[in-house]
């Protein structure tokens, strides 16, 4: 059996957001992007410390995810926070993490229940 039969499509979308934040490049283009409107990805390359091909790898990592979005217009690659998405992304782990016992919680209800 497929393992999508498994996992809920919160899990699949949590899991594939955390994958492209697992990175910290990755958290250092989010955050340049977060603070401006959009960013060139020649511009990009100049302010982070890699090559623009490992850059363009990060990148698709994170459109993949659905957590920024690009406006191709040859020669140029322009790219921004996709809000909609990202909205989106922070109300599925608030709500994990709301759901998610903490461990001294889950320890002390093991406690209990022995």
């Amino acid at each position: 059996m497929p393992k999508s039969i498994y996992y809920t499509e919160e899990q699949e979308q949590i899991a594939r957001i955390a994958k492209a934040l697992g990175n910290p490049t990755r958290i250092a283009i989010l955050q340049l992007l977060s603070s401006k409107a959009c960013c060139y990805h020649g511009d990009m390359a100049e302010e982070l410390p890699i090559a623009k091909s490992t850059l363009s790898q990060h990148l698709n990592e994170l459109k993949n995810a659905g957590l920024i979005q690009g406006d191709i217009t040859p020669p140029t690659v322009k790219y921004c926070i996709n809000k909609e998405n990202w909205k989106h992304a922070k109300q599925l782990f608030s709500v994990f993490f709301s759901e998610v016992k903490s461990p001294k919680a889950a320890k002390s209800s093991l406690i209990n229940i022995c």
